[in-house]
C-alpha cells in the first residue's frame, strides 16, 4: 500500500525541496549572470505565476489523458525547466527557466493527490496522505542547506542538474510500479473559466509575491492583487453559468472539503512563513551561517518522519475534527515560541522546539489532505486536487507576504536596521493568524470523515428509568 504514495513522493521532493534551495543560492546566481540579487525575486515569482495558471488545467488533463500519462509528463517539463536554469546565463532566460519549471510543478503535486485518492481505498487514505506529505515537510526544510552546500562546495548550477536523476527515477518508478485503470472523462475544456482562473490566481499570487519587493512599486504589487480579485469575481459569475466549469466553485457546499481548505489554508500562511523567517533570523539575528541555519531547521523534518509511524492511529482513536484542532493549536504555539528566542537560549531548545512544531504540522497536514477528500465523490476528485494545490500555493505566498510586512512594519517602527525584536514581532503576528484555522474544525461532527479515519464515536449511554 505504501508503494503507490512513496513512488509519487519521489517527484514531490524534487518539486518541493527545488522551490527553497534557490533561496540560498540567489546572491551566486546573481553574480554569475550580472543581475542584482533582489532582481532574482522575479524569478521566484514567475514560478508562482506558473502555479496558478496550469494547475486549473491539471484537473482536465489527467481527466482527458490519464492522471499517470500527465504525472510524467510533469516530470518531464519539470526536468527540462531544471536543465534550462542550469544553462542560463541571464535574468530573462533564468526568469523563462523558472516559468518552464512552474509548468512542471503545477501538474505534478494536484495529479499526485489525484492518482493516489484514486488508487488507494477511502479506510486507508490517512496513511497515503501520510507518506505522501513527507515530500512537502522535509523539501522546504531540506532545500537550503543542500543549497548552501552544493554552491559553496560545488556550484549553483547543481541545484538545478540534481532534479536530473532524481526526475529520471521518478519516471522508472511511475512507469515500472504505478497501475491505475481509470476511465476517461471526454468533458470539454471550459476556455473562458481557464483564462479568468488564471487571470485570479496569477494576479493574486504575483501581487502577493512582489508587494514586499523593494525593487517594484508596492502599488504595482496592490495593483495586482485588485485585477486578480476582479477577475475572480467575473470567473465566480461565469462558473454559475457553465454546466462543467474548469474548477467548480460549488464544492465548497460540501462542509468536510470547505472545512479542510478553509482551515488548512489559515494554518499554511503561518507555516509557509517558516522557510523565510526561521532562517532569516537565524542568520542576521543568531549570526549563523548559511549551513549552520539549514542544518538546525532541519530537525523539524525529523519530527515530520516520526508523524507518519502513528498518524494513521491517532486519526482512528480520537477523529478528524479533535486532532486537527488540538495539532494545530499547539503548532501555533509553537510558531509564537520562535518569537522567545535569544541567542542566548540553549541551542538543543531551540532544536527541541522545531521538533515537536514539524511533528505537529506533520500530523496536521496529513489529516487535513485527507479531510479534504472525504466527501468528494469521484467525478470531482480531479478538480478537488486542483482546488486544494492552488489553495496550498495562495496561502503560502500570503503567508511569506504577511511575516514580510510584520519584520518591515517592526523595522520602521524603530527606524534601523532589522533586529533580532523584529523577527520576534513577526512571530507573533503569523502565529496569530494561524490560531484561526482551529475555528472551521470546531463546527464538524466528532465522526466527520470517520469513513477515511475509521474514527468511530462511541453511542451515548441510554438513561435508566426510575422504577415507581
Amino acid at each position: 500500500m505504501r508503494i503507490i504514495p512513496l513512488v509519487l513522493a519521489v517527484a514531490l521532493f524534487m518539486e518541493n525541496m527545488d522551490s527553497t534551495v534557490i533561496a540560498t543560492s540567489l546572491p551566486a546566481i546573481a553574480a554569475d549572470i550580472g543581475a542584482e540579487p533582489i532582481s532574482l525575486k522575479l524569478a521566484l515569482t514567475a514560478y508562482f505565476v506558473a502555479l496558478a495558471i496550469f494547475i486549473p488545467l491539471s484537473g482536465w488533463m489527467a481527466d482527458r489523458f490519464g492522471s499517470k500519462n500527465i504525472f510524467r509528463i510533469a516530470i518531464v517539463v519539470f526536468m527540462a525547466g531544471s536543465i534550462c536554469c542550469a544553462f542560463s546565463d541571464s535574468l530573462l532566460t533564468f526568469v523563462l527557466s523558472r516559468f518552464l519549471q512552474g509548468i512542471g510543478g503545477s501538474m505534478m503535486t494536484p495529479v499526485a493527490r489525484l492518482v493516489l485518492v484514486r488508487s488507494t481505498p477511502r479506510n486507508e487514505l490517512v496513511s497515503a496522505m501520510a507518506w505522501l506529505t513527507i515530500p512537502a515537510l522535509i523539501g522546504p526544510i531540506a532545500g537550503p542547506p543542500l543549497g548552501g552546500f552544493l554552491t559553496t562546495y560545488l556550484s549553483w548550477h547543481w541545484i538545478f542538474w540534481i532534479n536530473v536523476p532524481i526526475g529520471l527515477i521518478g519516471l522508472v518508478l511511475v512507469t515500472r510500479l504505478l497501475h491505475t485503470a481509470e476511465g476517461r472523462n471526454e468533458r470539454p475544456i471550459d476556455v473562458p473559466g481557464l483564462i479568468l482562473s488564471g487571470l485570479t490566481f496569477a494576479g493574486v499570487l504575483f501581487g502577493i509575491s512582489v508587494i514586499s519587493l523593494p525593487a517594484i512599486p508596492a502599488v504595482a504589487g496592490y495593483g495586482s492583487i485588485v485585477f486578480g480579485t476582479v477577475a475572480g469575481v467575473l470567473y465566480l459569475r461565469h462558473a454559475r453559468r457553465t454546466a462543467m466549469p474548469i474548477l467548480d466553485p460549488k464544492l465548497f457546499r460540501l462542509p468536510l472539503f470547505r472545512s479542510a481548505i478553509i482551515g488548512g489554508s489559515l494554518f499554511r500562511i503561518g507555516i509557509g512563513a517558516f522557510p523565510f523567517l526561521m532562517p532569516l533570523m537565524l542568520q542576521l539575528a543568531f549570526g549563523l551561517t548559511p549551513f549552520e541555519s539549514g542544518l538546525t531547521t532541519f530537525v523539524a523534518a525529523i519530527g515530520a518522519l516520526l508523524s507518519k509511524f502513528g498518524v494513521e492511529r491517532v486519526f482512528a482513536t480520537f477523529g478528524f475534527p479533535r486532532t486537527l484542532m488540538l495539532t494545530a493549536a499547539i503548532g501555533c504555539i509553537f510558531l509564537g515560541i520562535n518569537g522567545l528566542f535569544t541567542p542566548a537560549v540553549p541551542h538543543w531548545l531551540l532544536m527541541g522546539s522545531l521538533l515537536v512544531g514539524g511533528l505537529t504540522r506533520s500530523f496536521f497536514f496529513t489529516g487535513v489532505n485527507a479531510l479534504a477528500f472525504a466527501d468528494v465523490d469521484e467525478a470531482h476528485a480531479s478538480q478537488a486536487t486542483a482546488i486544494n494545490a492552488v489553495s496550498q500555493q495562495l496561502s503560502v505566498a500570503a503567508g511569506v507576504a504577511v511575516a514580510g510586512g510584520a519584520l518591515e512594519f517592526a523595522a520602521n517602527l524603530h527606524g534601523g536596521n532589522l533586529t533580532l525584536g523584529d523577527f520576534h514581532i513577526a512571530w507573533f503576528v503569523v502565529a496569530a493568524v494561524a490560531i484561526f484555522s482551529v475555528i472551521p474544525f470546531m463546527r464538524l461532527p466528532p465522526d466527520a470523515g470517520s469513513d477515511v479515519s475509521g474514527h468511530q464515536v462511541k453511542p451515548m449511554p441510554k438513561p435508566v428509568s426510575a422504577t415507581l
